[in-house]
């Protein structure tokens, strides 16, 4: 083998490796607009989903069209976000997964000192939305969400407390779902806490299994308990479900 091919074998090796043109963790970038409340434009055409957060959506899918039909503090959300990074340089700093389904890069914001995620969490514009392997600051995001809901902030003080009956009213909002947990389903993928005949589940995928045990929480034991839920409501086989991500996301009134 020549030592041009060697060089190109190598070349090849490093960018399969560290990934060709992918920016680097830690790495400045300026901010061409915003998309929402956790989406932005790079002034490289890149889109930057925040790690670790859920805000409220501005618009919904019909069909191959979206429809401008915004949630609860959606635009608020928006907003906040763009006083803090539009037209700024920000730090992005990445986790273990760089880029989601919709190639869009995965990074947690920073301008100067201030956290973005943390920010929209703590003034109450977005919901916790960690889960493995990208957990690197989950710690940090998790006791500002407590923050806002304890201080009953921004979308806290607008989510409806619903019973599990009535989740199907609630499809693709956000809500705290208020119910007995009839009985629980275990299987290596997958924990279902089912409410009932109400048609509505709460549910624990196996990715997010090692967050339970870290916090020494068991999923079994919410059986015959009182416990709220809260999340964005989702239909699934004519049934209704929020899908749990994280301890903090089912509280227990009992």
């Amino acid at each position: 083998m020549t030592i041009f091919k060697k060089t190109i074998f190598f070349l090849l090796a490093v960018c399969l490796l560290f990934g060709c043109g992918q920016p680097q963790s830690g790495a400045s970038f300026r901010v061409k607009r915003v998309i929402d409340g956790d989406t932005i434009e790079l002034d490289t055409g890149q889109t930057v989903r925040y790690l670790g957060i859920d805000t409220p959506e501005t618009r919904r899918r019909e069909g191959e069209k979206w429809v401008y039909d915004p949630d609860a503090y959606a635009e608020e959300a928006k907003e906040f976000n763009r006083g803090m990074v539009e037209g700024k340089s920000v730090r992005l700093e990445f986790d273990l997964q760089r880029i989601d389904k919709y190639k869009r890069l995965l990074a947690y914001c920073f301008v100067g000192a201030d956290f973005v995620n943390a920010r929209l969490l703590e003034e109450g514009y977005a919901l916790l939305y960690t889960s493995p392997p990208n957990v690197k600051y989950a710690d940090i995001l998790v006791k500002k969400q407590e923050e806002a809901r304890r201080n009953n902030k921004g979308l806290w003080a607008e989510i409806p407390l619903i019973s599990p009956q009535d989740a199907r009213k609630y499809l693709n909002k956000i809500v705290t779902v208020e119910g007995k947990v009839s009985s629980v389903y275990q299987s290596p993928k997958v924990v279902i806490l089912n409410f009932g005949r109400s048609g509505f589940k709460a549910v624990v995928f196996k990715a997010d299994f090692s967050v339970f045990m870290a916090q020494g929480v068991s999923l079994s034991g919410y059986k015959g308990r009182v416990v709220r839920i809260t999340g964005k409501v989702k239909e699934y086989k004519d049934d209704f479900e929020i899908i749990v991500r994280h301890p903090s996301d089912i509280e227990t009134v009992e």
